[in-house]
């Protein structure tokens, strides 16, 4: 067992969920769209090598990098165009 959490959702809802924005969007040219976005996946873990395996675990099938921004956050970043997909690691007590 890993000594980390992802909070992740239901992906088919996730899905589903960007494929009625996408027709929302398209159908409703009127509607301004932000110039950049991000989806962000969190991860919880107590100390700080659990978070880097927690995010590694995400970045991995990624194809990106684990960063160690310092302080105990850690993060992965893969851009799609404006769209930035992201997993995160906050240390414990940095969190609200």
């Amino acid at each position: 067992m890993s000594d980390y959490v992802i909070r992740s959702g239901d992906r088919a809802a996730f899905l589903a969920g960007l494929r009625k924005l996408i027709d929302f969007l398209t159908a409703n040219p009127a509607v301004v769209v932000p110039r950049r976005a991000s989806i962000a996946v969190l991860v919880d873990a107590s100390d700080s090598a659990a978070r880097r395996e927690g995010v590694a675990s995400v970045a991995a099938p990624l194809g990106v990098p684990t960063e160690d921004l310092g302080r105990g956050y850690f993060d992965a970043c893969r851009e799609f165009g404006p769209i930035a997909y992201v997993v995160v690691a906050i240390p414990p007590g940095e969190r609200q």
